[in-house]
């Protein structure tokens, strides 16, 4: 996994997460740091939804095939 998928995975996790908050307490954690839709907010709320765009990929990507992700032990079999 290289540094963007990793990136994006951390923003799509903190999204997940508020969201759960949201739908079990009613409590939006993004906007009780931030402010209830202050620039920041808004930031945050867009990197997540554009690094959940980029997470579908890997529903189209083998990940079994991409060599930056073989460690030299896999390879060497």
């Amino acid at each position: 996994m290289n540094i963007v998928q990793k990136t994006c995975l951390f923003f799509t996790i903190v999204g997940a997460v508020n969201w759960g908050l949201i739908g079990l307490f009613g409590f939006d954690l993004v906007a009780s740091i931030f402010g209830y839709m202050t620039i920041a907010t808004r930031v945050i709320y867009t990197l997540v939804g554009i690094t959940a765009l980029i997470n579908v990929m890997l529903f189209f990507v083998d990940l079994d095939d991409l060599a930056v992700l073989e460690t030299p032990r896999a390879r060497a079999k």
